[in-house]
């Protein structure tokens, strides 16, 4: 550590700061879906326990960009991990009093949280890679993003396993106590005014001007809810229902998924960066239209009862794959569009639509899945997946 520079130091802090919330964010949210679904919750009344933590997490990451330019992504990213202890804790309390009204509640904070904790960690690698590094930018951007998502996948585990040994108070209490201590680090040794913006940025700043970053995030907001719209709460209960899975199973496997997912993501930039062709925003067009295929292709084996299990396991995992290398390289278009100074506006933005996307996908996913099934689920993913190629179409030519 003595010979590597501050900037790098001081991205290692935020990274792990990153790794430490996801484990909890991940844990989190199926220790939720699975508790809540055991006590008699409809498929619906569980996607609207996560109604505020998707809503909040689209007005923070549009106000939490605004913050971050003005504050600085440390003090944004301290604060995020203070929001998630506060709402693991309020989850703690005896069963009687979770009330949906109240769970929804410490939900907005841990959405507030997560939106904040992300955002100041996406922002903070403009900061630290050189300008006109894209293949370095694409790779840092790459490593976090699919990091995280694999470490949320353990989190998936480690929910499942949590509500299989302890209570679920016991585990909110478990989780609080290890995010603190993180906290009470990150407040230490986080000092870098990273991503702070040297001509401080008005308030009616906060919505995008830029055409492409406009069209980038419409784009996300359809890759994100085609995702959430089946695998959010359609998946686990009909992994649960259909074929019999108790907490542990359901929770182990989705963890395997989203680590699986994760790697992908990591290794994205050598998938599309092959024989020297740099990624630009065109490939976000070619990625989309080969990911629609998918969805339909499991629902049309599950119509049809073409090897179920078989054929929703495969497609699980291809599905996967295709969309890992959809978000890495979204997640590297916006950071490379992005402006230096203030990056974090723009990176808000665009997180809000991802935010937006997620919200719009949780609520359909219990809607859908309790009036129509897992194969009207799939549909409404593969329909979201096109338009958001289509909507791709219309970025520039470069980054």
């Amino acid at each position: 550590m003595a010979t590597l520079s501050n900037e790098i130091k001081q991205y290692l802090i935020v990274t792990g700061n990153y790794w430490a919330f996801t484990l909890t964010d991940g844990a989190l949210r199926m220790l939720v879906v699975l508790f809540f679904h055991q006590l008699g919750y409809s498929p619906l009344e569980v996607a609207m326990l996560f109604l505020f933590y998707e809503l909040f997490g689209v007005f923070t990451n549009l106000f939490g960009g605004y913050l971050g330019a003005r504050l600085g992504l440390n003090k944004t990213m301290n604060i995020g991990l203070a929001l998630q202890i506060i709402a693991l804790g309020m989850l703690a309390m005896p069963t009687g009093y979770l009330s949906m009204f109240y769970v929804m509640v410490a939900q907005a904070l841990s959405g507030i949280a997560k939106d904040l904790n992300k955002m100041s960690a996406k922002s903070s690698i403009k900061m630290l890679v050189a300008q006109g590094q894209e293949g370095t930018l694409f790779k840092w951007v790459a490593i976090l993003t699919g990091s995280k998502n694999a470490l949320k996948g353990v989190g998936f585990f480690l929910g499942g396993l949590l509500l299989s040994l302890f209570s679920f108070q016991g585990a909110m209490l478990i989780m609080a106590g290890a995010l603190c201590l993180v906290w009470l680090f990150s407040i230490v040794s986080l000092k870098q005014d990273l991503g702070k913006a040297k001509n401080k940025p008005k308030f009616r700043e906060i919505l995008s001007k830029s055409r492409a970053i406009n069209i980038l995030s419409a784009a996300r907001m359809f890759l994100f809810g085609a995702r959430d719209v089946w695998f959010v709460v359609a998946l686990p209960v009909f992994l649960s229902q259909a074929f019999g899975w108790d907490h542990y199973y359901v929770g182990g496997f989705l963890a395997l998924w989203i680590i699986g997912y994760g790697l992908v993501q990591s290794f994205a930039p050598k998938l599309i960066n092959r024989k020297g062709h740099q990624a630009q925003p065109r490939d976000a067009v070619f990625w989309a239209f080969s990911l629609a295929i998918i969805p339909v292709v499991i629902a049309t084996c599950l119509y049809v009862d073409f090897a179920m299990p078989i054929a929703l396991l495969i497609g699980l995992l291809v599905f996967g794959v295709l969309f890992a290398i959809n978000s890495s390289l979204h997640s590297y278009l916006i950071v490379s569009m992005a402006d230096a100074d203030g990056v974090s506006l723009d990176v808000g933005f665009y997180y809000m639509a991802n935010a937006l996307g997620r919200l719009i996908g949780t609520v359909l996913s219990g809607w859908v899945f309790q009036s129509y099934g897992l194969i009207a689920c799939l549909i409404v993913s593969s329909l979201f997946i096109l338009a958001a190629a289509i909507i791709s179409t219309k970025l520039p030519e470069k980054a």
